[in-house]
């Protein structure tokens, strides 16, 4: 290994160590100046390290945890980016403080959350051995643009590791595009007709018209967004059979599901314990992963009961009658957290906290996309709103705009104030933050209530 390898590695183990010292996370900066040593670090001390690389718009973090569940329980030695840092200077910063000073792995395995913009300068220095692909949504415009643009940095990236074996969502007809112009192996993941209710139209217009063709497709079932059995009319772009398929869903519940899943033609019963169909489509998809990557059915199908969830992705505080902080930051995100509230049947407080910095999008347009309607036709089970984040009167007059009486909505833009509040009455709390309102938000939450670092 080089001059400058040795120096960056030393330099960010230096940083990282100072960044925990003074309680600031230490995540992504140490990175970050490492890189600008030893530009091709992340090259250098990936080179001996088997990883599976997990992507998308949603999903990322929580199918990460299910994978690392996985591992875990089989007693494979790895490490993963649990921060939630996955751009290249965080998952770097991950690799150094698993490397020794000479740049020897520490660990034989590691569960990389990979930023989809970021795909196309990562996974050819990362080399994945599997890649794993959620989905693929409207996500800040600002940051990201299109989401065909999203499509393409994947696609950039995934070309550089043409022997890398693709887990692709088979419902996505936008992530689906990717198997048809790489010569990478491709095994599929998906909920199958009949499982679940289907919807009538797509709920949101991120890909009504075939990726190939421009015409719009039809559709012979849809789970949530566009995602379902999706076929063109004119040019015969369809649904793939999935490998990895979930064939009934056996029961919702509050705090997570049972479904059937069929694992390369095997049978199974699988217990998730995250409710919502979006962690369905999330454990169907883990499972692949785990499977190419090594591991039995076995392994995967225990790791879905008992992982443990991201930090704020059903994360769940002793507040009040217990409360539940739910990521959201696009519409389809959002929609499926809206549909779970809509199965709530205990009378509960609803918080939502809206930022519209770099890391949320700037552009909080999206929000008129969400279906905030459906809460009206539950109001009657929902005590208040409390409206939070920078951006609070703009989030009070939307959900006023959906058939919120405004004397249920609260504004209150101190959490401290907030949180205070909350620890005062009994009934359940469902959070609803974006980004950084989360980050800031669980910041004072474990104050009050305990719980790890957001990088723990």
């Amino acid at each position: 290994m080089n001059l400058r390898a040795i120096l960056a590695i030393l330099l960010c183990k230096f940083l990282r160590f100072v960044s925990r010292v003074l309680h600031r996370g230490g995540t992504a900066m140490p990175g970050r100046f490492a890189l600008k040593v030893c530009p091709n670090l992340l090259s250098i001390l990936s080179r001996d390290v088997k990883t599976v690389a997990i992507t998308g718009t949603n999903g990322k973090t929580t199918s990460s945890r299910m994978v690392e569940q996985a591992f875990a329980d089989a007693g494979l030695s790895y490490f993963a980016n649990r921060s939630g840092a996955n751009l290249i200077s965080g998952i770097t910063t991950e690799f150094v403080m698993n490397s020794t000073l000479g740049g020897k792995p520490k660990k034989e395995y590691s569960v990389i959350e990979c930023d989809e913009a970021a795909a196309r300068r990562t996974f050819g220095q990362l080399r994945p051995k599997v890649v794993m692909v959620t989905n693929l949504f409207r996500d800040q415009l600002d940051r990201y643009g299109e989401v065909t643009h999203t499509l393409e940095n994947i696609r950039e990236g995934l070309k550089a590791v043409p022997d890398a074996t693709l887990c692709l969502n088979a419902d996505c007809s936008l992530t689906s595009s990717l198997a048809g112009d790489l010569p990478n192996r491709v095994v599929w993941f998906g909920i199958e007709q009949g499982a679940a209710p289907s919807r009538a139209k797509p709920e949101i217009s991120d890909a009504t018209h075939c990726i190939r063709c421009k015409t719009e497709y039809e559709y012979d079932y849809i789970t949530y967004g566009h995602l379902g059995g999706f076929r063109c009319p004119k040019c015969g772009y369809r649904r793939h059979h999935a490998d990895y398929a979930v064939t009934d869903i056996v029961e919702q519940r509050a705090d997570g599901s049972t479904v059937v899943m069929d694992i390369m033609c095997e049978r199974r019963v699988v217990d998730i314990n995250l409710p919502a169909m979006y962690n369905i489509y999330n454990a169907a998809g883990a499972v692949a992963a785990v499977t190419q990557m090594g591991l039995s059915a076995d392994d995967a199908v225990k790791a879905l009961a008992g992982f443990k969830c991201g930090f704020g992705r059903m994360e769940q505080f002793k507040l009040g009658g217990g409360a539940k902080m739910m990521l959201v930051k696009n519409p389809a995100g959002c929609n499926q957290v809206v549909e779970f509230l809509q199965n709530i049947k205990e009378k509960f407080v609803l918080v939502v906290c809206l930022n519209d910095r770099g890391a949320d999008g700037t552009d909080i347009s999206w929000v008129w996309d969400v279906d905030f309607e459906a809460l009206s036709g539950i109001a009657g089970r929902i005590d208040r709103i409390i409206v939070s984040g920078d951006r609070a009167p703009d989030m009070a007059v939307r959900i006023k705009y959906a058939g919120i009486a405004p004397e249920h909505i609260e504004i209150e833009r101190d959490y401290e104030k907030l949180v205070s509040g909350l620890e005062q009455q009994s009934l359940p709390v469902f959070i609803m933050p974006t980004y950084t309102a989360m980050l800031e938000l669980r910041e004072v939450l474990i104050k009050h209530c305990g719980g790890a670092e957001f990088w723990e």
